[in-house]
């Protein structure tokens, strides 16, 4: 059984997925939102539907000194339809402060061409997210 993780946000939603053993993860893709959360849920199903998900890890952007924001409110009502959509799956937030700061740093450092930045910024994060979830989760153990 896999975890999907996500980084929601306003324009596009990253996803990444761990492999069947949770131990590696990859980056799966971004999706446009297109102002409209039905896209992300339509494009949630099939991704459901191709791989065994038992949990799904989404990104809580909350502010440095660790608050809520008005950010963290639109995230928190996206993760209940997530909740009452997918019942059976089990839904777990993680701190994703500064994720998308990382992720800029590992593309400056891998020379990635400034016009695709934009394309993968949010699949790296959701690679961020998920990777702390794994880790946070192993040093419970």
């Amino acid at each position: 059984m896999r975890i999907l993780g996500i980084d929601y946000g306003d324009a596009r939603v990253g996803v990444a997925i761990t492999d069947a053993l949770n131990i590696t993860v990859q980056g799966l893709e971004t999706i446009q939102r297109n102002q409209s959360d039905k896209n992300v849920l339509k494009r949630l199903d099939e991704i459901l539907k191709e791989y065994e998900v038992e949990t799904i890890v989404v990104g809580l952007p909350l502010n440095l000194k660790g608050e809520k924001t008005e950010r963290t409110n639109i995230t928190e009502k996206f993760i209940h339809k997530l909740k009452c959509k997918y019942n059976k799956i089990k839904i777990e937030t993680m701190d994703e402060r500064l994720t998308t700061v990382e992720a800029h740093k590992t593309m400056n450092f891998l020379n990635v061409d400034k016009n695709k930045k934009r394309s993968i910024v949010d699949t790296i994060s959701a690679v961020y997210i998920l990777e702390a979830y794994i880790q946070k989760n192993n040093n419970k153990k």
